[in-house]
């Protein structure tokens, strides 16, 4: 069986236990929906579908990873992932989980995307920069998102500043996103990460892959430290780095829903 990463935050779930996603892409918006296999019906524009990427265990076959976490990573099986085609909309949505915990950040992105967001079939984008910067303090602080109104509104100028940014290479977009106010390294890492898909990008060392490595694998004598994690991460992985993180943050998304661990389900990000 293969596992749909509903991770993000801009899947909105109802009670059928199905999910949609309202994907911008370069040329169009397209509906993405789940339970089954995963279909994109594009609603304007034109182009092509988003993509979903696969991460499968059996590329870990020659990483240096301990047997508990080999074994948790080998149940949990192979993964598709959607990548996030918008840079904006990576960029917004890795500014929206700064700090605060996954599920927080879950309820603010479908507020401010239903709150303003243009429409798309039965769930709605994540608003433009445009829309970003015509938005007002008290409009922020409506939304219960004050503390967010200066990085985003940053965010939004430079981005339509800056059209090159879509053609860089990812190591050098993620300095690039650095020099705008509130955008740290983690970030830049997550906002490159989810975009491009290469979760070698991705700010591998931070709290929810610590978190769900020590739950999947307990028996392992995990570094405390960040920094001493990360380079026992990198060590691990090898050439593999990208899918050993999705596949750690999958088995994070698949453990959180289950109810006898839903309280440690939503690590903060930094």
């Amino acid at each position: 069986m293969t596992w749909l990463m509903l991770d993000h935050p801009a899947w909105d779930h109802n009670a059928q236990l199905s999910a949609v996603r309202a994907v911008r892409t370069t040329a169009g918006t397209w509906l993405v929906t789940t339970p089954a296999t995963p279909s994109a019906v594009r609603l304007a524009g034109s182009g092509t579908a988003p993509i979903f990427d696969a991460y499968d265990p059996a590329m870990l076959r020659d990483a240096a990873l301990p047997q508990g976490l080999r074994s948790a990573l080998h149940q949990l099986g192979p993964v598709r992932r959607l990548r996030e085609a918008s840079l904006w909309d990576a960029l917004a949505t890795a500014i929206i989980r700064q700090v605060i915990r996954a599920r927080q950040a879950r309820v603010m992105h479908h507020a401010f995307r239903h709150a303003v967001g243009d429409p798309a079939g039965p769930t709605r984008l994540l608003p433009t920069p445009e829309q970003v910067l015509a938005l007002s303090e008290e409009d922020f602080t409506r939304l219960g998102m004050a503390f967010k109104r200066r990085p985003l509104q940053a965010a939004a100028t430079a981005y339509l500043a800056h059209p090159e940014w879509a053609q860089l290479a990812p190591d050098v977009l993620i300095k690039e996103l650095q020099s705008v106010s509130r955008i740290g390294p983690w970030t830049a890492a997550a906002a490159v990460a989810d975009h491009t898909g290469d979760f070698s990008f991705y700010p591998h060392a931070d709290l929810a892959v610590r978190t769900w490595a020590v739950l999947a694998d307990p028996a392992t004598d995990w570094p405390a430290d960040e920094n001493h994690f990360g380079a026992r991460w990198r060590d691990m992985a090898g050439p593999h780095l990208s899918a050993l993180t999705v596949l750690i943050l999958a088995w994070g998304d698949h453990h959180a829903h289950h109810p006898a661990t839903s309280d440690q389900g939503s690590p903060q990000h930094h």
